[in-house]
């Protein structure tokens, strides 16, 4: 009872509401019980339960009046009214149980109903366990309403609650209300619960269908390991249970997630044992996350599969692989893959286009994904801001994030409703191309969404002003913040982490991380990253290494790319001892090397002359699976014209050609040094067609580097003769 007390502001009894109001009711002692009883039904119908009681406080001059059934009637009404002052309400229960006449079954029962129905559920299973405790049991129907509204509104807990009752009355809830708390449990990671219910059903003798079970096993393979997962579906099995094709997914989805690509396959195998012929969403499933992996020609494979067993695959598995295809720049298999999507009469949505032109934006092809967003623009296909958002990042990438924002401008004119994320895309590439001023002055222009900017809009123009050591923007962007009233989040701390490195600070920076770890926001992988390479620049790599162990030892993981930025450095100091330990580290931490971590390597070798070991490993990459990058290129290729090695320099020019590689903006600033240190100094021919070849097209590359060939080849033999006639 004394939980109730919670809902009242003052306990005062129901006779001292009665003695303060009564002389407000016209009532004489002599009115009847009739009148008197209607008279307390219309004042609680009205909403004024006040009243209502001076009503029924005058039935006291009836023998034997008023009984518990005018309480209900009056609460019933007042219930009715819809204008429940529910610690009014309270103040009458907790009277009832003071001063009588004690709440019966129907008093429960009322009150039990009229607040499940008025959405006060909490204060509703307080009355059902009040109810339980003064010897009533609540009805199976009101119980049900219950149970059915709190999970409606994804209250789970107390759903569990209401169960318990129901269960412990030995009633059995409906199978959706069963599914749907399963469901909910599950959703909010609490597994076990969900479990617990499970076998509380079977115990009672339920028939539990894999609508049931089948929540608890994804659950499993979503948020805990697959073992507990596997566990669980034989569990079932030797219960007797029939799994269906959702099931099965379930665990490939785990197996596929953990990457155990050998467990998930193997799967699919059993499931077709079974004759349980897995759907599209199973090998979608294994397609997602081969993907994810870049394993492109598997999942391709697993395409060709589908086929076969006579599943057609749909956009969605199309798109996931399409994309994938995008970051690889494999042009040939995409536009294989678009043939077979409209020979299977799929129209392409706004996914596909996305997926396109963000796999050649990742990929670093601008140029083509301009193109083909501006073409499925100009022809006036439905479109949602996804694809317009993309298509003004291209821009940005491409330095016209002006034209962009006068684009979006001009379509705002039109109905076209820009979000958040379309003004934060344009003020990432604006803060690139325009000075930072300006960038301010936009952002107070800007017509932003309700709410006004948020964190990311901040984090964009900070993290700018952080990169160009900019103190007064630095100032005007935080003290901005703190009056939208916007925290720092680990993203912004992390920014000025950087500027601290950039401008040399060192111990501020150091300050700054210790107030990050003891007060929040807690400093991440991306923290760790920024220190290490800000300290490396700094030629600090003995500090950059302690803070790497400390790191380490507060739970926060490296990931490749700050073993990258470690060996690097190591190899910049001729730090072996430091090289072989982070390598070490790096395996243990089970880290796949990646393109930069082969990089590293290469530079180590082409800075030592070894340039024919630093070729043969970046042909080791391609057997690796990984593609070389531009900058493992521009390495070998300072290297080579350091050595003055042309016919070397003009086969790998060749092989950057083939391999789609074109040389950028580092690659002629390597030219030109040559040609000012004089590392081209007997062939200025060469080096002029060598520039020549660098700015131009891919598809021109091939013809200028046979022009340089023929020209050197010339040259060689023009003085070999020379040389003999003298």
């Amino acid at each position: 009872m004394w939980l109730l007390y919670q809902f009242t502001s003052v306990s005062t009894s129901c006779a001292a509401q009665v003695e303060d109001f009564s002389s407000d009711d016209s009532a004489t002692p002599e009115t009847g019980y009739s009148e008197l009883q209607h008279r307390m039904q219309m004042h609680a119908a009205s909403g004024s339960i006040v009243k209502a009681l001076a009503s029924l406080n005058l039935m006291k001059n009836v023998s034997g009046k008023p009984t518990v059934y005018d309480y209900n009637s009056m609460i019933y009404c007042y219930f009715k009214s819809g204008y429940v002052k529910f610690d009014e309400l309270f103040d009458v229960y907790i009277a009832m149980k003071r001063f009588g006449p004690n709440p019966n079954a129907l008093t429960f029962n009322t009150l039990l109903n009229g607040l499940t129905l008025a959405g006060r559920l909490k204060d509703g299973i307080l009355i059902a366990q009040e109810m339980m405790g003064s010897g009533f049991l609540p009805s199976y129907t009101v119980l049900s309403k219950l149970l059915k509204k709190l999970l409606n509104l994804g209250i789970v807990v107390e759903s569990l609650t209401v169960l318990d009752i129901m269960l412990g009355l030995d009633y059995i809830p409906g199978k959706r209300d069963m599914n749907a708390l399963i469901h909910g449990l599950c959703k909010v990671r609490m597994i076990q619960q969900a479990y617990v219910v499970l076998l509380a059903l079977l115990g009672k003798g339920c028939f539990c269908s894999a609508h049931l079970y089948n929540p608890i096993l994804w659950a499993l393979c979503k948020f805990e390991d697959n073992n507990s997962a596997v566990a669980f579906f034989g569990w079932l099995k030797k219960k007797g249970f029939v799994h269906n094709v959702y099931s099965y997914t379930a665990l490939v989805y785990g197996f596929s997630k953990g990457r155990l690509w050998d467990e998930a396959f193997h799967c699919l195998h059993e499931m077709e044992n079974e004759g349980c012929n897995p759907s599209v969403i199973t090998y979608t499933t294994v397609v997602k996350f081969l993907c994810d992996d870049g394993n492109v020609d598997e999942a391709l494979g697993l395409l060709k599969k589908m086929d076969e067993k006579g599943c057609d695959p749909d956009l969605i598995t199309y798109n996931i692989i399409l994309r994938e295809l995008c970051h690889q720049g494999r042009t040939v298999e995409i536009g294989d893959l678009i043939r077979v999507i409209d020979q299977r009469g799929l129209s392409p949505d706004t996914y596909t286009h996305s997926a396109l032109a963000g796999g050649m934006l990742k990929k670093g092809k601008i140029e083509i994904a301009n193109k083909l967003l501006l073409r499925i623009i100009s022809r006036g296909c439905s479109l949602d801001a996804v694809v317009y958002n993309i298509y003004w990042h291209s821009l940005g990438c491409d330095g016209k994030s002006k034209e962009a924002l006068s684009m979006m401008q001009s379509m705002r004119e039109k109905g076209f409703r820009p979000t958040n994320i379309t003004y934060n895309t344009i003020l990432k590439g604006l803060c690139k191309e325009i000075n930072i001023d300006e960038v301010l002055q936009l952002f107070d222009r800007f017509d932003w969404a309700t709410g006004g900017p948020d964190l990311i809009s901040f984090n964009t123009i900070l993290s700018t002003a952080c990169k160009e050591g900019n103190s007064s923007m630095i100032r005007r962007i935080l003290y901005r913040m703190e009056y939208e009233q916007i925290k720092l989040d680990v993203i912004s701390s992390t920014c000025l982490i950087q500027y601290f490195c950039t401008i040399g600070k060192i111990p501020e920076c150091l300050k700054l991380l210790d107030s990050m770890i003891s007060k929040g926001p807690q400093p991440n992988t991306m923290t760790l990253n920024t220190l290490m390479s800000g300290l490396c620049k700094h030629r600090l790599l003995g500090m950059a290494e302690k803070m790497f162990n400390h790191f380490k030892s507060i739970g926060i993981s490296p990931n490749t790319t700050t073993y990258n930025i470690l060996m690097r450095a190591s190899i910049r100091e001729s730090n072996d001892f430091l090289i072989i330990e982070l390598l070490r580290d790096m395996y243990s931490q089970k880290l796949k090397p990646d393109v930069d971590t082969y990089g590293c390597f290469v530079y180590s070798l082409c800075k030592e002359g070894k340039i024919s070991l630093a070729l043969h490993l970046r042909d080791q990459l391609f057997t690796n699976g990984i593609t070389p990058n531009i900058v493992i290129y521009n390495t070998i290729l300072e290297a080579m014209f350091r050595r003055g090695i042309f016919w070397e320099i003009i086969s790998l020019l060749k092989r950057m050609a083939m391999d789609g590689c074109e040389p950028n903006v580092y690659s002629l600033e390597i030219l030109r040094r040559a040609m000012r240190k004089g590392w081209m100094k007997g062939f200025p021919r060469a080096a002029n067609v060598l520039e020549t070849v660098m700015c131009g097209a891919l598809t021109e590359i091939m013809i200028c580097l046979e022009i340089l060939f023929i020209a050197v080849c010339n040259r060689t033999c023009w003085d070999r003769t020379r040389a003999e006639l003298s």
